[in-house]
């Protein structure tokens, strides 16, 4: 004998498949959010987040410069020889303050495929700018390049010079193809290889930040970006944290015609922003 199905059965599979369905759609929805709608670009030098990963990256370099600044004396006349430098020499930088010059260094974070996605914790210039892609949507691009090099003069509660030049062959996006096409569009790095920016009038800080401490600032200069120099002032945020400064800031927005840079052309893109972002985060060691 059969099973007969009865109203309340069917209402139980009714709301079984009902349920499913739901699910899926949920899937689908969130599926579509990460994949096409989230913003995964890199975070803002301006951040919570960055502020984090800076602090992380200087606490690690502190902990390597102290490990091979403390090898074991060969003897009790050597170390007193050695402790009595330290002090001599950790005197003298007491009393000239941040007097000197400073460079930029390189050394201290990492530059990876994350920094275009997340967040960065190593010396870099680049840029941000809104995209309309095909298929995606709105995206914001994120470019840098890690090959930074410069110094900045102090005098005092003066930073009476600062000369930043940035190697634009170096410059990557989350994208090969976009990176790739950078090269001979848009701000074309192959044929303008080297960005800059030099001060042009002094920046008085007031009075010089404790350790930890933060100014900020504006920076008047000659900004040269794709063969072109314009005088720009830019935002800035400087900290002093133990030897180091950290600089970091964003300019903009920037009109993509001021300097002569034409906007991307792909399948792929179905419009670009005429302004742009300019970003940098810069560790300073003397």
């Amino acid at each position: 004998m059969s099973e007969q199905t009865t109203p309340t059965d069917r209402n139980r599979k009714l709301m079984m498949i009902g349920g499913g369905a739901l699910i899926a759609i949920i899937a689908v929805a969130i599926g579509g959010w990460y994949f096409l709608i989230r913003d995964d670009s890199a975070a803002s030098v301006n951040s919570a987040d960055a502020a984090e990963a800076r602090e992380a990256a200087l606490e690690e370099a502190a902990g390597a410069g102290s490990a091979e600044a403390d090898p074991p004396a060969e003897d009790s006349e050597a170390e007193g020889t050695s402790e009595a430098e330290g002090t001599s020499e950790d005197a003298a930088n007491a009393g000239a303050g941040l007097d000197g010059t400073w460079t930029v260094d390189t050394t201290i974070g990492t530059f990876d495929d994350v920094c275009l996605t997340d967040v960065c914790d190593a010396t870099f210039v680049g840029f941000r700018i809104d995209e309309e892609l095909a298929n995606i949507g709105a995206k914001t691009v994120v470019g840098r390049s890690p090959g930074v090099r410069g110094t900045l003069e102090i005098e005092g509660t003066t930073i009476t010079s600062t000369d930043i030049l940035v190697d634009m062959t170096q410059l990557i996006t989350d994208s090969s193809s976009r990176t790739n096409a950078i090269r001979s569009q848009a701000i074309e790095t192959a044929a303008f290889p080297e960005a800059a920016f030099s001060l042009t009038s002094p920046i008085e800080l007031g009075e010089l930040p404790e350790d930890g401490g933060e100014v900020v600032v504006e920076a008047t200069g000659d900004l040269t970006i794709h063969g072109v120099t314009r005088s720009e002032t830019v935002p800035l945020t400087a900290q002093l944290v133990g030897d180091t400064i950290v600089v970091f800031g964003e300019l903009g927005p920037i009109l993509l015609d001021d300097y002569g840079i034409g906007k991307p052309t792909a399948a792929v893109v179905l419009s670009v922003e005429d302004n742009a972002l300019m970003e940098l985060q810069l560790f300073f060691t003397r």
